[in-house]
């Protein structure tokens, strides 16, 4: 059973280990291979960000994190990462953690939400994304230097959070 929460303390080091391991990658995230956990875990800790884990048997198997996607008059429009332990890829996690964002997001008072750096290659989540009702808006030609594939394209996707 797959149990997502916020974040406590002392998940520090199992969010270090899975962005670590999908970052160092270099297939996905735009975060220099070499981020330092100092790094890694401000950013997925800003002081505007809800940060959450899913648990499955205890251990942390998935991450991400919620926050405004612009400040101020945008700060309407929601933003999120979402990282899964390479362990734990195909279990369901990314879904159950997207739908959860998407409660969590309306809850807070989020209107919409967008992915501003969606990287094309990464086809399970474009997919997933889509399942969960987001749109491709745009497409930036050759945005992500893939580790593999070289100069790839980026997706920016959006949905609505207002019910019809």
């Amino acid at each position: 059973m797959l149990n997502i929460r916020p974040t406590i303390n002392a998940d520090r080091d199992a969010i270090w280990k899975i962005f670590h391991e999908v970052v160092s990658a270099g297939d996905t995230y735009v975060f220099d291979p070499n981020t330092s956990r100092e790094d890694a875990l401000a950013y997925w800790f800003r002081s505007d960000t809800h940060t959450y884990v899913a648990e499955q048997d205890r251990q942390v198997v998935g991450t991400y994190v919620l926050r405004p996607n612009r400040p101020g008059l945008g700060a309407h429009v929601s933003n999120a990462s979402f990282m899964v332990a390479p362990t734990a890829r195909g279990l369901g996690v990314g879904r159950a953690m997207g739908e959860h964002c998407l409660i969590e997001a309306r809850r807070l008072g989020f209107r919409a939400m967008q992915f501003n750096f969606v990287v094309s290659t990464n086809e399970s989540a474009v997919h997933l994304w889509q399942d969960l009702g987001f749109k491709i808006i745009g497409t930036l030609p050759g945005a992500f230097r893939h580790s593999e594939k070289g100069y790839v394209d980026v997706y920016v996707m959006f949905r609505s959070l207002i019910e019809d």
